[in-house]
C-alpha cells in the first residue's frame, strides 16, 4: 500500500510543478491565450484533487501503528494544493507590466487603470498573507511531527523497558532453576552413596554367612 501512495506522491509532485508554473504565465497572457491557459490550469487542480482523494483512500488502508507519518504528509499536501488554487484565483485578475500597459495605453489615470491597481495591491496583500499563513502551517506541521516522534520514541522506551522485565524475569527462572538443578544433584548423590553402602553391607554379610556355613560344615565333618 505504501508503494501506491509514494507512486502517487511523485505524481502529485510532477503535477503541482507544472501547475505552478503555468500559474507564473497566467498574469503575462492576455485574451484567448490567458483563457485557454486558466482551462488548462482547472483541469490540471482537478486532476491534483483527484490524487489526493487516492492518497486518501491508500492512508486509510495502512495499519493505524504506521499511519500517522503519512497522514501529516497528506495533510500537507492538501495545504499546497489550496495555496495553489489561491495562487490561481489570484493570478486570473493579476496583470504583468507588459500586458497592463497594453490594455491602458497612456493614459494611466483611466478608471480601468486604478481598478488594476487595485486588484494588484488585492493580490499582493494576499500574497503576503498566504506566506504568513503557509509559514504558520509549516510550524504547525513541524510541531505535529515531533510529537509524533516523541510518542514512537516513548512507546520504543516502554518497549525496550518491558523487554528489560522480561529479560529479568528469565535470569531469574535460570538462576531458580539452576539451584534446583544443584539441590537435586546433591540429593542424588547422596542417594546413590547410600545405595552403594548398602550393597558394601550387603556384601561383608553373606561373606560372614557364607564363612559360617563353611565353618559348619568343615566341624561337623570333622567330628564324625
Amino acid at each position: 500500500m505504501s508503494s501506491d501512495f509514494e507512486t502517487y506522491e511523485q505524481d502529485f509532485g510532477t503535477l503541482t510543478a507544472d501547475i505552478t508554473s503555468r500559474i507564473g504565465k497566467i498574469p503575462k497572457l492576455g485574451g484567448d491565450e490567458k483563457k485557454n491557459m486558466v482551462v488548462i490550469v482547472e483541469k490540471q487542480l482537478e486532476e491534483a484533487r483527484e490524487l489526493l482523494e487516492q492518497m486518501d483512500l491508500e492512508v486509510r488502508e495502512i495499519p493505524v501503528q504506521s499511519r500517522g507519518m503519512h497522514s501529516t504528509r497528506l495533510k500537507s499536501y492538501k495545504q499546497e494544493l489550496e495555496k495553489l488554487e489561491k495562487d490561481f484565483k489570484r493570478s486570473r485578475i493579476a496583470y504583468s507590466d507588459e500586458v497592463r500597459d497594453e490594455l491602458l495605453g497612456d493614459d494611466g489615470n483611466s478608471s480601468a487603470s486604478q481598478l488594476i491597481k487595485l486588484r494588484e495591491e488585492r493580490a499582493h496583500l494576499l500574497d503576503n498573507a498566504e506566506k504568513l499563513e503557509r509559514s504558520s502551517r509549516r510550524l504547525e506541521a513541524g510541531y505535529q511531527i515531533a510529537v509524533e516522534t516523541e510518542q514512537v520514541g516513548q512507546e520504543i522506551l516502554e518497549n525496550l523497558h518491558h523487554d528489560r522485565e522480561k529479560i529479568q524475569r528469565s535470569r531469574d527462572r535460570l538462576r531458580e532453576t539452576d539451584a534446583n538443578l544443584g539441590k537435586s544433584s546433591r540429593i542424588l548423590t547422596g542417594m546413590l552413596r547410600r545405595i552403594i553402602q548398602n550393597r558394601i553391607l550387603m556384601f561383608i554379610l553373606g561373606v560372614i554367612i557364607l564363612f559360617t556355613v563353611v565353618l559348619a560344615i568343615y566341624f561337623s565333618v570333622r567330628g564324625l
